[in-house]
């Protein structure tokens, strides 16, 4: 390692760290990135793209078992989940190894091990080849993210009660699962383990499934897992998980005080995430934290001169996206470049269920208690031609205007492909386009983004297909 003092120093290589690294060198920084695990982090590792891989190997599954509809027959089709894992974990390698490439093609020195800060101006590493080192440098970049958050009271032994980390590793598919939380990472999981035939029953304490979207998109949500026998146990929450050899018991209490025990192979516990802010040597430095958060400013700055956080560890959003927002800020900042301001609330949300739902911005609900009159335009996926030769046409797009300004304060996506089509939206939000705008845009045809400029046109009751 260089003796030369570093401009930035990161700490956490996940997809706040490793983007922040890459934005400082191309600004011209000397940039050290400190990693006690893998880069990439949870996204890459254990997290986003694992699933996906899973969610795609689920999603042909789902296809070949509509054979008759398409017009074909297989008999004695055959899965293999602890192939579909296997493969999971190669995708994951591949990314990982990108990342590293794009380390040493940015001139961004690798440090593997365990940093804190030593002060405001030196970082700490534990290496993990053994022994320590101590690295000047002028400014410091937290970006340690975040871990599974535990149920007071429930032992998460890897085992027989898993945490996404350990679930997404796991080969042999369980007959059965019991999920702790309706959110993304657990319906996401529900649908994966279900596809494969497992028996699955979701407990989510709030009143729907995916609790943090418009309520017609959780409804779809819902119905579309029932249809295929996911049992959803809403209002509920786990009061108690006992372990035996080879199975659980989760001991399950309604909203009325009513309990049951529900038995399993396993339990994933999904009720989001806590920030990796112990350790750091935080405390010595006065850094500002709200119930172990990282308190930022606009430009990811701490209260502490010289050093910035960055990602779940800051409890803005847990999304690695806003992650990747955040590191481009802070090295901009760090290195005196012209900069933006992110809007969380106008931050995109996906889940990669099927369906997928997609979001961003306010729902229908929260727009009325903040005041605003507004006007929703709704268009189903049945009305559009893509979609029906495609065989996949359940679910809607639903947008919420600003009666007064007539721009979007919110828009609601579930079906086909969704996560691919919201960002048209969130860029139309970015840059105050109106839903009359969108309309009168062209989309092409046959497309599954015709649903847009239908809800759009659908704003003023003008929608085309319906």
């Amino acid at each position: 390692m260089s003796e030369q003092n570093y401009d930035v120093t990161i700490i956490g290589a996940g997809p706040g760290g490793y983007v922040a690294a890459i934005r400082a060198a191309q600004l011209g920084l000397k940039v050290a990135l400190v990693e006690k695990e893998h880069l990439g982090g949870v996204c890459l590792n254990w997290g986003c793209i694992p699933t996906k891989s899973l969610l795609r190997n689920s999603e042909v599954i789902s296809l070949l078992g509509r054979g008759r509809e398409f017009g074909f027959n297989i008999e004695g089709l055959e899965v293999d989940f602890g192939a579909a894992v296997d493969r999971s974990r190669k995708v994951s390698q591949r990314l990982v190894k990108g990342v590293g490439v794009l380390m040493r093609k940015n001139g961004i020195e690798v440090i593997e091990g365990t940093g804190a800060l030593k002060s405001s101006h030196e970082v700490e590493v534990e290496l993990n080849a053994g022994g320590a080192c101590l690295l000047p440098t002028n400014n410091i970049i937290i970006a340690t993210g975040g871990r599974a958050r535990a149920i007071p009271g429930i032992e998460v032994d890897g085992e027989r009660v898993l945490t996404y980390r350990e679930a997404i590793l796991l080969r042999e598919l369980p007959d059965s699962v019991i999920i702790v939380g309706a959110g993304p990472i657990g319906m996401e999981f529900a649908h994966i383990w279900s596809t494969y035939g497992a028996e699955v029953t979701v407990v989510e304490m709030l009143p729907h499934a995916l609790p943090m979207e418009d309520e017609e998109i959780s409804q779809e949500i819902e119905r579309a897992f029932k249809r295929r026998k996911v049992r959803i146990l809403t209002l509920a929450r786990v009061r108690e998980i006992r372990k035996a050899p080879s199975r659980v018991q989760a001991v399950v209490e309604d909203e009325e005080g009513e309990r049951q025990v529900l038995g399993a192979a396993r339990a994933l516990v999904a009720i989001g995430v806590r920030p990796n802010s112990e350790g750091l040597g935080l405390e010595k430095l006065g850094v500002q934290l709200e119930r172990g958060n990282i308190v930022v400013d606009a430009q990811m700055r701490t209260n502490a001169p010289g050093i910035y956080a960055i990602g779940d560890v800051t409890g803005k959003l847990a999304l690695a996206h806003v992650a990747s927002a955040q590191g481009v800020i802070a090295a901009e900042s760090i290195a005196g470049a012209k900069t933006t301001k992110l809007n969380y609330e106008a931050m995109p949300r996906c889940t990669y269920c099927q369906p997928q739902a997609a979001s961003f911005g306010l729902t229908e609900a929260q727009a009325i208690r903040q005041g605003y009159e507004i006007t929703v335009g709704q268009f189903p996926f049945r009305a559009n031609g893509k979609a029906l030769a495609g065989g996949d046409y359940r679910g809607f797009v639903k947008l919420v205007a600003d009666d007064a300004s007539g721009e979007i304060l919110g828009a609601h996506l579930v079906g086909p492909e969704v996560t691919e089509l919201l960002p048209e939206l969130v860029l139309a939000h970015d840059w105050e386009l109106t839903p009359d705008e969108i309309a009168r845009s062209v989309h092409a045809h046959p497309t599954l983004s015709e649903v847009l400029m239908e809800a759009a046109h659908e704003v003023f009751g003008h929608a085309i297909h319906i």
